[in-house]
């Protein structure tokens, strides 16, 4: 009886199972079978949890304290010192946070920034050497190098620059080319109709907002902020394009300027992702920050996301292609429905799903290629650290210091593989011979 009772329990789970045969809960189910891939995404969520709070894991200011009567929150005050919203006490600018007299405290698990010099342990002192220090709650677990600097709060550090760099790079990358690959699917060569006007006026305000938004304007950005000019940039582009457009609405009413013309979209955008990957990455990289006078780490994800759109763009014109011709996408377009609609309503939800092995592989190229400049200190603050940035500090370490260069590298190294055996999960989840 015990054991039909249980035979009838496993069956009713079975069929409870097989209940949901949709698409997503199918690759979860073969994503879930890939034993590496699911504990990579697992260990992934604590890197990502380390990215976010990490000024809460490793920080010299304290996470709570009392002094003089009032309580304080430095960490999260911080934030707002940052934005402008406020301002430190004197108290707090003329003394260390390690030596005021607090009533209570309350420290993160690493009581050091990544930027903290700790002048006794300096010159490159090991993990399981004897350190300077008054109590077991101030050791550096994973040593300093060679300025005294804290090499766990610089691993912390790290960790959120990698994080932010693959996935704010390849957020950038994915809207670019999901545009172009879109458009040069879903229209092909034969689809795009526009008016003559328009496409004249097009033409030439693409041309005019390049030379007065872009050109012109180099000399703004060697000597002011790149990323404000940048920004004032792209107003007069899109300025000068919305003034065109405005136009060709009006002069497309006369006949001779309101004639239909095709545009060949797709073959437009493949010649457009030829030229970009015939670009050498890293000398593209090296132009722009040669022209950059405060260098910093937001700028090489832009420039690592406007350089890898294009593998995305042809995995999104693929797919295009093969969707666009199927039953629901003509039943959208008898209905009457936008162009714009079909695509973004209908056609890419369909259309995402083999991106998303595209951005698991980009991520890991991202964070590799951040390293890679980092090692190379370029396109970074000299202030900032970075694993690669660890890792040319590693350059000028004795060959006895090892932690410098095992604890950077084997963190670059687990996490471009992490994202590898992600993508390779997502490759076999995919695939609709296994469903």
């Amino acid at each position: 009886m015990f054991f039909g009772r249980r035979s009838n329990k496993r069956i009713l789970a079975k069929v409870a199972d097989g209940a949901d045969q949709s698409y997503g809960a199918i690759v979860r189910r073969q994503f879930r079978k890939n034993r590496l891939a699911v504990w990579s995404l697992r260990v992934l969520y604590v890197l990502l949890f380390i990215a976010l709070f990490g000024d809460f894991l490793a920080n010299e200011k304290p996470i709570y304290c009392k002094l003089d009567g009032k309580t304080y929150f430095p960490i999260i005050k911080q934030y707002g010192v940052n934005l402008g919203l406020t301002q430190w006490d004197a108290q707090f600018v003329t003394n260390s946070w390690r030596d005021l007299p607090y009533e209570s405290v309350v420290r993160p698990p690493v009581p050091y920034s990544y930027n903290t010099l700790d002048l006794k342990n300096a010159g490159f002192v090991g993990p399981f050497e004897k350190q300077k220090v008054v109590s077991t709650r101030w050791r550096h677990w994973l040593g300093t190098d060679k300025i005294g600097r804290d090499v766990l709060a610089g691993m912390i550090a790290g960790t959120r620059v990698a994080m932010l760099v693959g996935v704010i790079a390849m957020a950038i990358a994915t809207v670019i080319g999901v545009f172009f690959g879109a458009l040069a699917g879903y229209f092909g060569d034969d689809r795009m109709k526009v008016s003559r006007i328009r496409l004249i006026m097009n033409l030439i305000g693409a041309v005019l907002g390049l030379f007065y938004g872009f050109i012109v304007r180099t000399y703004y950005y060697s000597e002011g902020d790149f990323t404000t000019e940048l920004g004032k940039s792209l107003g007069i582009f899109l300025m000068i394009m919305l003034i065109m457009n405005a136009l060709a609405s009006v002069l497309k009413r006369i006949p001779a300027f309101g004639k239909k013309m095709t545009v060949p979209t797709d073959i437009l955008v493949m010649r457009t992702i030829e030229v970009f990957n015939s670009i050498p990455g890293l000398l593209l990289i090296l132009s722009v920050v040669a022209v950059i006078k405060r260098p910093s780490v937001f700028y090489v994800m832009v420039i690592i996301g406007l350089i890898g759109w294009t593998g995305i763009a042809t995995f999104i014109r693929a797919e295009f292609l093969r969707i666009r011709n199927l039953s629901y996408i003509e039943a959208a377009r008898a209905m009457g429905f936008s162009n714009w609609r079909i695509i973004t309503r209908h056609a890419l939800p369909n259309a995402m799903t083999p991106v998303l092995i595209t951005i698991a592989f980009g991520v890991a190229s991202a964070i590799l290629l951040e390293a890679f400049l980092s090692f190379l200190g370029i396109g970074i603050a000299a202030d900032q650290v970075t694993w690669g940035s660890m890792l040319s500090v590693a350059r000028s370490a004795p060959f006895s210091a090892w932690w410098i260069t095992v604890f950077p590298g084997l963190a670059i190294f687990i996490t471009v593989t992490l994202f590898n055996l992600i993508g390779e999960g997502l490759t076999d989840a995919l695939d609709p011979k296994r469903k």
